[in-house]
């Protein structure tokens, strides 16, 4: 039975649209849109698809998901993956990079949550996650409320097993009772909206509002739409999509509410139909970028509140990219050449920790690994909980050009070495005169000891647009780094694959009457220390 690498409804209508002998005409009903700073792709490409929650662009006003002319307006990316496949070997693989970590450059005037970049448009997103994470972004997906509602109706709605019931009363989501259901759009997306999610305590109190609620918002949420994206690639292959008439129905209906970028041609589109069509959903490795949610509220940084965030956490989360992308640590990910060797590396160190012991042990360690510190410095704390960031300059990624950046790999090569709450940033005017890099080290900066063999190693690579590894040979151990470990202003670092917890729904079982796996009898805990 033919088989699809179906991780998202959207990428599902993509292929769909290939194997139809009219592809062009079907091509012609999608929307494009000029992204800049998009990467050429060679045999590797990283499509990033974004699940917008624009209101004012919606075909029908929903009162469900909030009214345009009632002011609902805002325009932000609820749904944040890079989808990266490997047409050398036909693997592919998913990351997703939760909606509230906040990140230098989400905008153009400054830090904010990755969400929030999109408000400036999908060449501003692009060129964040490009700079602040150092992943290149060959083409741009978006879909919407509509969108995401039309997919699972063409299909005539998919089921899904909920073990117990809960509530959310934001996304709407309202299960009385345990059991499977069939879930038409728009009850589907109340399932992978839900981050505010309560759970019925006990089967005699049947008061959602007095119900506990789960305390992981987003990444709980993430967590369950990527076992909806199993239910709903299952869902399509066993129906085999192989009737052109199917196939038509589904994709006319879908995409008139899709955005692509411009230069995502429909040939491009075929190409990676006919490559992909044989790939199991079980074989594609979904990931979600490990971070530390910030347990003090509201994040109050040089001055303003930006709400509850999560910071990324390190080593993991450069981990988690490069088993995404399939390179091995030490790679540039953007050319898959060498990171520049520590000693070529010139790095200022300003410590706004407010902990005075933290910048000279940073530089200390730096130093170990042969990195040549220029300067060491104090600076103002930009607030009371803070991220580290590893700041670099250079041309930005250029509006219709390959980013070849000597800047941004210097800064790999330093982040590589840290632990706790960092990530990249792009500002010239953050680098110190006399370094390439400066890091603006925050709260619980550590350095990782040298290996055994008292250095830091670089690993050769051979190109990984045309000598990819496999992402799927080992699992990743995320790092509790030492200076978080025991402090209660963050969260333990989160699972990049988490289990299904006993509450969340799941797929259904082929006769319909229950789970079709196990369910968990405890939960999953991540306890400090």
């Amino acid at each position: 039975m033919r088989r699809t690498l179906i991780t998202l409804g959207i990428v599902v209508v993509l292929i769909v649209a290939g194997v139809v002998g009219d592809y062009y005409y079907l091509g012609s009903l999608v929307n494009r849109e000029t992204v800049h700073n998009l990467q050429s792709s060679g045999q590797q490409i990283n499509i990033l698809l974004i699940g917008s929650t624009t209101r004012c662009g919606l075909s029908v006003q929903n009162k469900a998901y909030g009214l345009c002319s009632a002011g609902v307006t805002g325009v932000n990316a609820d749904i944040d993956m890079i989808l990266h496949l490997n047409t050398g070997n036909r693997t592919a693989s998913l990351l997703s990079i939760p909606r509230d970590l906040f990140t230098p450059n989400a905008r153009t005037t400054g830090p904010n949550k990755i969400d929030a970049a999109l408000y400036q448009g999908p060449s501003q997103l692009v060129a964040a996650i490009e700079e602040d994470f150092a992943i290149p972004i060959n083409h741009y997906i978006e879909l919407n409320f509509d969108t995401f509602a039309s997919v699972v109706n063409a299909l005539g709605g998919v089921r899904m097993y909920f073990p117990i019931p809960i509530y959310d009363a934001e996304s709407g989501l309202n299960v009385e009772r345990p059991g499977c259901r069939l879930l038409n759009g728009y009850h589907a997306l109340q399932v992978v909206r839900a981050r505010h999610l309560q759970i019925q305590p006990n089967p005699n109190n049947h008061d959602p509002h007095t119900w506990p609620q789960e305390g992981l918002s987003d990444l709980a949420r993430i967590r369950r739409t990527h076992e909806f994206l199993r239910v709903i690639a299952a869902e399509i292959a066993a129906r085999g999509l192989s009737n052109p008439i199917t196939d038509q129905r589904l994709a006319q209906a879908v995409l008139p509410d899709l955005t692509v970028d411009s230069g995502f041609a429909e040939g491009t589109m075929v190409h990676l139909a006919q490559e992909f069509a044989h790939t199991s959903i079980s074989s594609v490795l979904q990931l979600t970028y490990p971070v530390l949610t910030v347990q003090s509220g509201s994040l109050l940084y040089q001055g303003y509140y930006y709400g509850s965030v999560v910071f990324p956490v390190q080593p993991s989360g450069v981990a988690t990219v490069d088993k995404i992308l399939g390179i091995p640590e030490g790679v540039d990910s953007f050319t898959g050449k060498p990171l520049p060797n520590p000693h070529a590396v010139r790095v200022a160190v300003e410590n706004g920790s407010g902990v005075a012991s933290e910048g000279p042990l940073v530089t200390a360690g730096l130093r170990r690994h042969g990195f040549d510190v220029t300067s060491s410095v104090t600076s103002t704390p930009v607030g009371p909980i803070a991220e580290s960031v590893v700041w670099y300059g250079g041309p930005r990624p250029p509006a219709n050009a390959d980013w070849t950046s000597p800047s941004l790999a210097a800064a790999q090569a330093v982040l590589n070495q840290l632990e706790g709450p960092a990530i990249l940033g792009y500002d010239p005017a953050m680098v110190r005169p006399g370094s390439v890099v400066t890091i603006q080290a925050g709260t619980d900066l550590t350095v990782k000891p040298l290996s055994p063999a008292g250095r830091t190693t670089t690993t050769g690579h051979k190109g990984h647009k045309s000598h990819p590894t496999s992402t799927n040979a080992t699992t990743i151990t995320v790092v509790d780094p030492p200076g978080v470990r025991t402090n209660n202003a963050f969260s333990a670092p989160s699972a990049v694959n988490p289990g299904l917890e006993p509450w969340d729904p799941r797929a259904c079982n082929a006769a319909g009457t229950g789970p079709a796996t196990p369910i968990p009898t405890t939960t999953t805990t991540r306890a400090k220390g």
